[in-house]
């Protein structure tokens, strides 16, 4: 199996995002995600969350690897609609570290 650059990755997926925001939504479904608004990317969002959950529920690896890329893909979009960049959420990860989940929790 092929080695990849995970966030090499995610960047160029959130590049090519950046990109298409910029295109006709008649050619892009990314444009017309966005010219459809936050509501819609959100109904998105639930939807592939719950695509998640019902392949994990299934125990199919295949399927949550698809559903799970398809969710984190349509997260990107909102990013991207939002004005939040991967090294906000770089940032904010970083932040977490050496900390238990329950001591950041604590802290908010």
């Amino acid at each position: 199996m092929k080695t990849v650059n995970s966030a090499t990755v995610f960047e160029q997926v959130y590049k090519v995002i950046m990109d298409r925001k910029k295109s006709s939504p008649d050619d892009s479904y990314v444009a017309s995600l966005m010219k459809k608004g936050t509501d819609s990317i959100l109904k998105k969002i639930g939807e592939e969350s719950a695509e998640v959950i019902i392949a994990a529920k299934n125990n199919n690896r295949d399927e949550q690897v698809h559903e799970i890329t398809d969710l984190w893909f349509h997260l990107l979009v909102l990013m991207a609609g939002q004005g939040i960049t991967l090294a906000d959420i770089s940032e904010e990860l970083q932040k977490r570290f050496g900390k238990s989940g329950l001591e950041e929790k604590a802290q908010r």
